[in-house]
């Protein structure tokens, strides 16, 4: 054969896709383009999971603070009226919750750095020379001051918010039904908040927090008021 028959393949962007054209001997062959993907599925995900650390430290210590100092607030009001005995022992919670988490937090993540350096160097003296085989982790390890550091921050904030709503109010049975209710508003922005950024069922978690505090206060109120009532104990401002 005098002349040759070659073929190309070109991609129609053309809405006519069955057209075969014929030049010079080359025959091209019409395709359909390759669809675009929508942007909805090349948009990353939200890794909830790597939020999930960070926020049950934030969430947990802002809770402990609220409830530990409102029902603290709450019990010295079930034995006394005295409005700077309420505020006296609110803020000695503050301090000692805000220390205890902070050690706490401090002694955790320590030891969690620990394991994770022994397993490190565990994995290093198993490879030996064949450094090909074994490859380091990415990732940071955890540090134990940052997250002491946080957890008695979150405490403290959390704990604020009752001793707020109490140091104003003059009434004593007013003062410990503001300090419940500025608690429980607390309580529900907490648990909101957290449901929102861990991707969670939001009344749900809002509920949890809620039935917790409300517990918790209402256990501390109910003893001491018979504690007092039974001992006679009476908490005064002198």
């Amino acid at each position: 054969m005098s002349s040759r028959l070659s073929s190309h393949v070109h991609e129609n962007q053309s809405p006519d896709l069955t057209k075969d054209l014929k030049q010079d001997g080359c025959v091209q062959i019409a395709i359909p383009p390759r669809p675009h993907e929508p942007e909805s599925m090349q948009a990353d995900p939200v890794d909830y999971m790597a939020r999930a650390q960070w926020l049950r430290a934030v969430v947990l210590g802002a809770n402990d603070g609220l409830v530990s100092v409102a029902s603290l607030m709450v019990g010295v009001g079930a034995v006394g009226q005295s409005a700077k005995a309420m505020l006296v022992s609110g803020l000695a919670g503050l301090v000692a919750g805000a220390c205890s988490m902070a050690i706490g937090e401090f002694v955790s993540v320590y030891a969690q750095y620990d394991i994770e350096v022994a397993e490190r160097e565990r994995r290093r003296r198993d490879c030996g020379s064949e450094k090909e085989g074994v490859k380091e982790e990415e990732g940071s390890l955890p540090n134990p001051l940052l997250a002491a550091a946080a957890s008695a921050l979150a405490f403290s904030l959390g704990a604020v918010l009752p001793l707020l709503a109490g140091a104003f109010i003059r009434s004593g049975g007013v003062r410990v039904g503001v300090v419940c209710a500025v608690s429980s508003l607390g309580l529900a922005g907490f648990g909101a908040a957290g449901a929102v950024l861990g991707g969670a069922n939001v009344p749900n978690s809002v509920l949890r927090l809620l039935i917790g505090g409300w517990l918790a206060m209402l256990v501390t109120y109910g003893v001491l008021r018979v504690s007092g009532i039974v001992f006679g104990m009476h908490v005064s401002s002198a």
